[in-house]
Parts: structure tokens; C-alpha cells; sequence
């Protein structure tokens, strides 16, 4: 059972969520109608997953996203946004969420990407995709390829292959299918190799593979 938290301060857009979230056999725990709301949500209900809307009066969802990663243990986070820029995006993912939406997301989509981001994996739209690589690729400062470079170098060759897949968005399940491993171990090799670069989520591993230039092969 995936149980998720609803953030959004729109009552009727908690309301939709809830029912698209109910209707695809995942459990909505708890509502919660602004940032400063979602670390008590999250320590009271215990969700795998936050559907957490970025612009809200009080505290915003990337600032509930920071109060979160200071959390022991925190939940996937999903940002959902009704105009995303790449600038959106881009802060988004470096505050730590593991997927982005549009709210505009179709019901099967949202899903998907809830189930997702509770197995250990990224979700991000294609827009919001798009979006992170373009920011990569128009990134002036090129010693940062040097730097992703030097940082992947304490990475296994095991783990740098599974990495590689990371900026395309694949699954574990699609990545294990391509490297003739279980997802259980790409799961394996990602997470460790998470933790030898800092990072908390699959989309900040992609900036650093994408900048680094590894691909695939």
C-alpha cells in the first residue's frame, strides 16, 4: 500500500488529487493546505510519497521541500506546479524533489508517477525533463563537467553503467532490462551510488551524469 500526502492550497485541487489518487488503488492519508503544514503532515501520517504544490500563500512548496530533507528520514516528493518554467524545474530538483508534474498531468500519469517515486525512482514529465537538460546544456561555466567528472570517479564500474541511464528516465525495471540486472540490484547500485555523491534524489543524479557526459554504452 503507497500512502501519499495531498499539499495543495486549493481545496478543490486536493479534492481532485484525492479522488484520481483513490481511484488508481493508492491511499491519500492526510490533506495538508500549506508548506508549513507538511513536515507535522508527514511526521503524523507517515507517506511514501508528497504530491506537494510549489506556489502557496504562507510557505512555499520549495521551502517545505528544505524543512524536509531535514527530516531523518524523508518521504519522495513530487512537485506540482500550474506554469513550470525551467527555472521552476531546476530549483525544484536541487531542493530535493524527485519528480515534477503539471497539474494538468493526465490521471494515469500522476499515478505512474507516484508509484515511482515510492520504488526509489525519478518521475519527471517530459516538459519538466526537457526543461532540466536544457538548463545542463546551457550551463556557462564549464568547469562543472570537470568537477561531475572528478566526482563520479569514486563510482563503480557496475554503478556508473546503471548511472548512465539515469538522465533518460528510466525506470529500474528498464534500466535492469538494458544492463542484465534485476531491479533490484540497479536499485542497489543506484542508491550507493547516491551516497557516495550526496545526493538524495534520482533527478540530482542526472545533473551530475548529464554534466559529467556519460551516456549510455
Amino acid at each position: 500500500m503507497i500512502r501519499v500526502l495531498v499539499v495543495d492550497d486549493d481545496a478543490l485541487v486536493r479534492t481532485l488529487l484525492t479522488t484520481i489518487l483513490t481511484a488508481q488503488d493508492l491511499t491519500v492519508v492526510a490533506q495538508a493546505a500549506d508548506g508549513d503544514e507538511v513536515v507535522p503532515a508527514v511526521q503524523a501520517h507517515h507517506p511514501d510519497v508528497v504530491l506537494l504544490d510549489l506556489h502557496m500563500p504562507r510557505m512555499s512548496g520549495l521551502d517545505a521541500l528544505a524543512a524536509l530533507r531535514e527530516l531523518p528520514s524523508p518521504p519522495g516528493v513530487i512537485a506540482l506546479t500550474s506554469f513550470g518554467t525551467d527555472e521552476t524545474v531546476v530549483a525544484a530538483v536541487r531542493a530535493g524533489a524527485s519528480g515534477f508534474l503539471a497539474k494538468d498531468a493526465d490521471p494515469a500519469q500522476i499515478a505512474e508517477a507516484v508509484r515511482r517515486v515510492a520504488d526509489g525512482d525519478g518521475a519527471l514529465g517530459r516538459a519538466a525533463a526537457g526543461s532540466l537538460l536544457r538548463h545542463v546544456a546551457a550551463d556557462p561555466d564549464r568547469g562543472r563537467r570537470e568537477e561531475a567528472q572528478r566526482a563520479l570517479e569514486v563510482l563503480t564500474d557496475a554503478e556508473l553503467e546503471v548511472a548512465a541511464y539515469v538522465p533518460a528516465g528510466l525506470s529500474n525495471q528498464a534500466i535492469g532490462e538494458l544492463t542484465y540486472r534485476s531491479d533490484s540490484t540497479v536499485k542497489a547500485h543506484l542508491s550507493r551510488a547516491m551516497a557516495k555523491l550526496g545526493v538524495t534524489t534520482r533527478s540530482q543524479l542526472a545533473v551530475i551524469v548529464d554534466r559529467a557526459g556519460l551516456r549510455p554504452g
